[in-house]
């Protein structure tokens, strides 16, 4: 069920209803219904896979809060008999009985993930290499890649202290099946969005409108933008051979440009949902467009993502005692710098490489992942000749020289979501070289671009849009949009929130029988 489809809006008004009609008590299990509902429409069969995560991972974080209650206790009881050593030992023990159920847990769900998103990618390339094993028919369910991130999370979570297990299988099961944020993120801390969550909530109109606002700006988003740009992206990403030189400079700015309003404005469905429950949900992006380097991009674009691959694998990668010992080697054979950089760079690089495998079981989306990884490592390693020309030629505060760094990294980062266009690996870089080697850039003025699936109101639909973004973007540096909104007459507010519902009934760009097409990050 699509976010911009009439039906979701329709499921929507009814879990709303008797979500505020019904007594408190019965709150959580109508979102918990809800949301099982929403998933089994997707698939009744794909429960399953969502069952067993649930279970499994509330099993081992149960396991994990007694056993640390029980050593607690027993170190309590014990405290006047038992030596420093001898306490020791037994906390050992059992964080290693913790950590074993952890484990388990991990390597069954993060296993259930990799056959159903993965079997076919390695079976691929077994027959590249003159293999003969048959294709799999495995549909991948709808969030796995998300929900399972969140109960890795979860465990970990346990694991280190920085929360307890949910004692309350009801609670936990709605955490990881919340049906807003199922759909294509973000990937949510059980530590934070409990506290919302499982509490009950008063009917707050304030919260249906703030979230009303948000869905309706995700809807525009989507409807009038993203999908706008749909079909002029498929064409050139269609054809490689047929759209090169300047058609790439086209695709690189309606893809990222399209990738921008799909996502963001799916997030923003998800969290104008979840706030008209009166449920608080992670912010995602923090205009990643103004980002000045391809480092301050990754943490502003899509922000659960990176922090939960910076917390959960690289953290735990360069922390670990084997990389410590590798470093004190590398210190003692190589010295300091080597010692403290090379370790960096592996756990970045595995980072990296997961990353571009989670978009993807492709080799499009891992070679992405290490570009990303060989810019931000020579960034790294020229940073202090970069500061230093800062210093003497050019200062940081320069206006001129900020606008010159975000447009420079938002030729980079477009250059870069290319990868998501082409599954061959070779198509990209050469409709990279081709922008260089065959121009034609006549395109632009003899009305070749009005032959892709956009006509001239389309264009100047997009262009009044973009334009549109930007000023939004800019007014929101200095807080949050509907918080100004709120001191401006409500005639005013009245006339703004209708022009915007009045722009995606007639703008929207509705496909048969007036549906949209698919949020991209489904695919992820």
């Amino acid at each position: 069920m699509l976010f911009t489809s009439y039906g979701f809006i329709g499921f929507l008004l009814i879990v709303l209803v008797l979500y505020y009609i019904l007594p408190k008590s019965f709150q959580k299990v109508i979102l918990l219904l809800a949301s099982f509902a929403f998933y089994a429409l997707s698939g009744p069969l794909y429960l399953l896979y969502l069952f067993s995560a649930i279970l499994t991972t509330f099993l081992a974080g149960r396991y994990m809060g007694k056993n640390i209650e029980v050593q607690k206790a027993y170190i309590a009881d014990h405290r006047d008999t038992i030596s420093r050593e001898g306490r020791k030992l037994y906390n050992a023990r059992q964080k290693a009985k913790r950590k074993r159920a952890m484990v388990y847990a991990i390597v069954i769900n993060i296993g259930v993930l990799s056959v159903v998103k993965y079997t076919n990618f390695v079976i691929g390339n077994i027959n590249a290499l003159g293999g003969q094993l048959t294709f799999l028919d495995i549909a991948l369910p709808l969030g796995i890649s998300y929900y399972t991130l969140m109960s890795v999370g979860y465990l970990v979570d346990i694991f280190r202290g920085t929360i307890k297990a949910e004692t309350n299988l009801l609670n936990y099961a709605l955490f990881l099946s919340f049906f807003p944020h199922i759909v294509q993120g973000p990937i949510s801390r059980y530590g934070e969005l409990s506290r919302t969550l499982c509490e009950p909530h008063d009917f707050n109109s304030q919260n249906i409108i703030f979230g009303a606002e948000r869905i309706l700006f995700g809807f525009f988003k989507k409807l009038v933008i993203a999908d706008r740009l749909f079909p002029v992206v498929s064409t050139i990403a269609g054809d490689p051979k047929t759209y090169r030189g300047a058609y790439i400079l086209c695709l690189m700015f309606f893809y990222t440009l399209e990738l921008y309003a799909d996502f963001t404005g799916g997030i923003d469905i998800t969290i104008g949902v979840a706030e008209m429950f009166g449920i608080k949900m992670t912010e995602n992006f923090e205009r990643p467009y103004f980002s000045k380097s391809l480092k301050e991009y990754w943490r502003r674009w899509h922000i659960s993502m990176g922090t939960w691959f910076k917390d959960y694998l690289f953290f735990p990668i360069a922390m670990s005692s084997t990389m410590q010992k590798f470093s004190k080697f590398l210190r003692k054979h190589f010295g300091d710098y080597v010692g403290k950089r090379l370790p960096v760079y592996i756990s970045s690089f595995i980072v990296w490489f997961m990353t571009g495998l989670w978009h993807g079981a492709s080799w499009n989306f891992i070679v992405w992942g290490l570009l990303n990884y060989v810019i931000l490592m020579i960034s790294e390693e020229f940073e202090p000749l970069t500061v230093k020309f800062h210093e003497k030629f050019i200062p940081m505060e320069n206006r001129v020289y900020q606008g010159f760094m975000v447009i420079r990294t938002m030729i980079m980062v477009s250059m870069l979501k290319i990868f998501d266009c082409y599954a061959n690996v070779g198509d990209v870089f050469a409709s990279i070289g081709s922008i260089f080697t065959t121009g034609n850039f006549g395109i632009f003025t003899d009305g070749s671009l009005l032959e892709l699936g956009m006509d001239v109101f389309d264009h100047g639909v997009i262009f009044a849009t973009t334009l549109l973004l930007f000023v939004l973007s800019m007014i929101q540096r200095r807080g949050s949009i509907r918080q100004r909104m709120l001191a401006l007459p409500f005639a005013v507010r009245a006339m703004l929130i209708s022009a915007l519902f009045i722009g995606v009934l007639l703008l929207g760009d509705y496909g048969v029988g007036y549906d949209s097409s698919q949020f991209i990050y489904n695919r992820f």
